[in-house]
């Protein structure tokens, strides 16, 4: 008999579920795809129930339930630090309490009353269950693991090892001293919705010019030669009050913080790039001391400062280890692989499968719904949308690369979907990577978001070498890498520093749309055997043009969580200038559907992130 287990992450940020089946992933989702709400925290009610039914069990077939955090610490963390900084603290106590205690001690109650079972639950510790979703699912049998987030309990950077089917934490820095907070206290005062803008701040930041590095490394952060650091608290306010920085924060960069959506100037441009140097800094002297004390040649890495992929870069390129392995879903949704996994193997005896050893085992991230032909022609048969059948997985793929090649705008929705927060080909929107023009209409026609943010490129895995400076696979979109010399163009200078159109319209490559200021690309390598659809666009593609890469973005607008389901899929296409969209084995042209009222209210839906 199968043994089953369900991880769920909830009530801080991006909930999430997964199933386990003997100790494979066999499904996972965030549960802001279902409610439709961007990093929704809530109790992940739609997510378990897709990944039950993707297990085709109910309740009462699971051995375990796992979450992904013990209250219990974290109730003694908040405790304990009100205390700590009292009498100042009394808004941190109170927006702290009235958080954490309305629904987080009460999981057990809430999941057992939704199953109807009286399944055992199981509390991980945060950083375990991060480390668990980085090595357990990593091609790895021994790796060094390293945890690095705002805070998880009490931990905020955690270095281990994992081997087989244990992990042991062998060194820890613990709250208030976090780089992940003093990441989000940046992303802050540059104007950006904490837990959801700070990508946006990495992409900042080759605007700029780090010239604020030695003053945060003066003033905010004191970094050992091991990588373990202290905060200077004096400057901020997350510990004891409502927002992140304080008014001496604001007096050290010379004003306060920019007002959201206003126009960006050069001092956050060069926040952005400092506060991205200190960062890039501790992770590769962090790395380096792992590296030593563990003697593992491989690294795996997880919690929301892992998604800071030009970091993860620069630790590849380092050659400090062998390899890396990032899990997907490095922030809190990954907490609910990790804590299934420590259930199985701490809790119920189970073994990490052998013949995962030595290959990834996370699937590509394709963990999530997939929707058949048929349900797809019923929606569209009741949508009056006009559309067409696609001949064969060959036969398509060469109608779509001619369209790209054609400087249409695709968006393709086939297959399961992607679990983490970066669309890997499956919920996708492609476009032509040589169209200079691809990136500003991308950014302001179709995603509506602001003008400066990178696209990525997807390209075939063989093919990567011949592009980027990268010696290893990318398959997760979670490496950043320079772009090879031959690829490169000299850009015209801007008249204007701050004018980030003009900036990004600049000709810098043979794929402008995919080049980042600095001649860099957050690069997704696709295998045949992960994607097969996606490497017969790609080959098709490269066979037409020459160029065996697309731009890739996530197929959503700004502030919207990336479409689940083909309603979904319809409704973006519909109120974008997509000019074509894929839905499974069939496809439909923008300029034969019929004309929707325009009506920008829709846009109210989603709050900006």
């Amino acid at each position: 008999m199968s043994r089953y287990v369900l991880g769920v992450s909830a009530f801080y940020h991006d909930s999430a579920a997964a199933v386990l089946q003997d100790g494979r992933i066999v499904a996972a989702a965030q549960e802001e795809r279902f409610s439709r709400k961007k990093h929704d925290p809530r109790f992940p009610r739609g997510a378990i129930n897709y990944c039950l039914e993707e297990a085709e069990i109910d309740g009462g077939d699971l051995a375990a339930i796992a979450f992904y955090d013990d209250p219990a610490l974290t109730a003694d963390r908040i405790i304990r630090s009100s205390i700590a900084f009292a009498p100042e603290s009394e808004a941190f106590f109170t927006r702290a309490v009235g958080s954490f205690f309305a629904v987080k001690p009460y999981f057990k109650e809430l999941i057992q009353e939704m199953l109807n079972c009286d399944v055992p639950v199981y509390f991980a510790r945060h950083h375990y269950s991060h480390a668990a979703s980085a090595f357990f699912p990593s091609p790895f049998e021994k790796a060094a693991v390293l945890c690095v987030d705002g805070v998880g309990e009490w931990s905020t950077t955690s270095l281990g090892v994992g081997h087989d089917s244990e992990i042991q934490i062998l060194k820890e820095i613990r709250y208030p001293h976090s780089l992940g907070l003093l990441y989000s206290a940046f992303t802050f005062f540059c104007g950006f919705k904490v837990n959801s803008g700070e990508y946006k701040l990495m992409g900042l930041a080759p605007y700029g010019k780090p010239i604020y590095a030695e003053t945060i490394r003066e003033h905010l952060i004191d970094i050992k030669d091991d990588g373990s650091f202290r905060l200077n608290l004096d400057f901020f306010d997350f510990h004891r009050g409502s927002t992140l920085t304080n008014e001496r924060f604001d007096r050290l960069f010379k004003g306060p913080p920019r007002v959201p959506e206003s126009r960006i100037t050069m001092r956050e441009m060069d926040l952005a790039a400092s506060i991205q140097a200190v960062t890039e800094e501790v992770m590769l002297k962090t790395s380096r001391t792992l590296r030593d004390l563990t003697g593992a040649t491989n690294l795996c890495l997880a919690g929301g400062v892992a998604l800071n992929c030009v970091a993860n870069g620069k630790i590849l390129r380092e050659g400090i280890f062998d390899d890396i392995w990032i899990q997907p879903a490095a922030g809190d949704a990954g907490g609910a692989i990790g804590a299934a996994y420590l259930a199985d193997f701490y809790m119920l005896g189970g073994t990490r499968p052998k013949d995962d050893c030595g290959g990834d085992s996370q699937r590509g991230s394709f963990l999530g719904p997939d929707f058949s032909d048929d349900e797809i022609l019923t929606f569209l048969s009741q949508s009056g949308a006009t559309y067409h059948p696609l001949e064969g997985l060959d036969t398509g793929a060469a109608t779509i690369a001619s369209l790209l090649a054609e400087q249409k705008i695709v968006a393709m929705f086939a297959g399961r979907m992607e679990f983490g927060p970066r669309a890997l080909g499956s919920r996708s929107i492609l476009g032509d990577p040589r169209a200079a023009t691809t990136q500003s209409r991308m950014n302001l026609k179709i995603k509506f978001r602001e003008s400066f943010r990178p696209f990525a490129p997807i390209i075939l895995e063989d093919n990567a070498a011949h592009y980027f400076e990268l010696d290893s696979n990318s398959p997760y979109m979670l490496i950043v890498a320079p772009l090879r010399n031959e690829h490169r163009r000299e850009p015209q200078a801007a008249s204007d520093p701050e004018d980030m159109l003009q900036i990004v319209n600049a000709v810098r490559s043979t794929v402008p749309a995919i080049t980042h200021i600095d001649y860099s690309a957050r690069v997704q390598t696709v295998a045949k055997d992960v994607n097969p659809r996606m490497f017969s666009l790609l080959q098709a593609f490269h066979a037409l043009t020459g160029c065996p890469l697309l731009v890739n973005t996530s197929f959503n607008v700004r502030g919207e969580p990336i479409v689940c389901t083909p309603e979904d899929a319809y409704r973006c296409f519909m109120r974008t200038d997509i000019d074509v969209l894929v839905l499974g084995n069939y496809i439909l042209y923008r300029d034969e559907q019929t004309p929707v009222e325009s009506d920008d209210s829709w846009k109210k839906e989603y709050q900006l992130d």
